[in-house]
């Protein structure tokens, strides 16, 4: 049996409280932390969560500093970057991802799997690249978001499981960005029977691609545990 969802708390590493769900199966079981799409917040998973609890999966889905509300959930993080006057840029959450790894790693000894959504996933791929804590990395919709950084350079020779979900639309672009990095460690979804949507709304019951999408995601996590 499930613990009851809980909202947490921790810091990021300059000090900004940050918001989160968390979501245990049981203590033993591997996290998957889950990021959010621009203007969203931990609200994105409130389907997804517990349906990862049932593949065995704990999850933490965390407000990042970039974001505004989704489902009724209000980013508490980013409104507390913006009573502190901190950044609220995509690239200033990213160290509110590295700090919910740290989170987790003080609760368990299994390395994580990141989930990101959008902005969160290209900034998944840039942080689980070198990142002895990271097992694998579960991407929706990621781009080349950033001013500052060159995505397609910064995840050049990825070398973990990698799972990258995008709409027909987004393939081509999404193909030739990671186009450094052995298929072999790429499962792909698109799916064959809608133009998709963007970012992990793919897995939401709302969205027609959802039962495909998450058959994608099941032999994924099959293939990483043989």
């Amino acid at each position: 049996m499930a613990d009851a969802q809980q909202k947490i708390t921790f810091p990021s590493s300059d000090g900004l409280t940050i918001t989160a769900d968390l979501y245990v199966q049981d203590k033993s079981n591997p996290y998957i932390i889950l990021f959010h799409q621009a203007n969203y917040s931990r609200g994105e998973y409130i389907e997804t969560a517990p349906r990862l609890l049932k593949l065995g999966y704990n999850c933490l889905a965390v407000d990042l500093r970039s974001g505004k509300e989704v489902n009724f959930i209000q980013n508490e993080t980013a409104a507390a970057a913006r009573e502190k006057h901190l950044g609220t840029e995509y690239l200033d959450a990213e160290k509110d991802m590295l700090a919910a790894i740290e989170y987790i790693k003080k609760m368990s000894k299994e390395r994580v799997i990141l989930l990101g959504s959008s902005y969160s996933a290209s900034l998944t791929m840039r942080i689980s690249k070198n990142n002895p804590s990271v097992k694998a990395a579960i991407v929706f919709s990621p781009g080349e978001y950033f001013a500052k950084i060159k995505l397609k350079e910064e995840i050049a020779n990825f070398d973990k499981p990698l799972f990258i979900g995008s709409t027909t639309s987004e393939y081509p672009y999404i193909k030739e960005m990671v186009a450094g990095i052995n298929n072999n460690f790429i499962s792909w979804f698109v799916s064959s029977k809608t133009k998709g949507v963007h970012g992990s709304r793919a897995l939401w019951a709302s969205s027609p691609e959802n039962e495909e999408c998450w058959m994608a995601l099941l032999q994924f996590f099959r293939k990483m545990k043989k």
